[in-house]
């Protein structure tokens, strides 16, 4: 069973299922995070949906580099949850199946290319209490041995 985060689901709504891929990218302490200033600014994993076409990996590779503009290296998979919401950037409410990586940053080329976006270094215990969404939160502590 795959762990709920958010909002309740609606009753009065049909969700669309959009899967997507994220990634806790460690160094030296410190976690390559986004800041997303719209629609609701807030501090993210880097990553997102996966497009028609693309494996999760290969999503995981885009978005990071859209978001951040590093290029990575992924270790493995931690895990995955689920969370319903509203996308108001596609007018959607999704069903978002997030599953996250474990990697590590491996250089730099560039500021982020997604409008809004601003890769920054984070001290993960600080992500665990800051990134916008509980998922995303939870995957940090657990990562860190705080959370099961």
């Amino acid at each position: 069973m795959i762990r709920r985060f958010g909002e309740a689901v609606r009753a009065d709504q049909r969700y669309r299922l959009r899967p997507g891929a994220y990634a806790l990218l460690e160094r030296d302490g410190l976690l390559l995070v986004t800041h997303q200033q719209a629609p609701v600014p807030e501090y993210q994993l880097p990553g997102g949906g996966i497009d028609p076409g693309e494996s999760p990996l290969q999503a995981l590779h885009r978005e990071v580099f859209e978001e951040t503009g590093w290029k990575i290296e992924l270790r493995r998979r931690l895990g995955a949850f689920r969370r319903f919401t509203y996308m108001p950037e596609y007018d959607i409410w999704a069903e978002k199946l997030c599953t996250i990586y474990l990697g590590r940053p491996v250089r730099p080329y560039g500021p982020p290319s997604e409008p809004g976006h601003t890769a920054l270094w984070m001290p993960a215990d600080v992500a665990a209490r800051q990134l916008g969404n509980a998922g995303d939160r939870h995957a940090v502590r657990r990562w860190l041995g705080l959370a099961r």
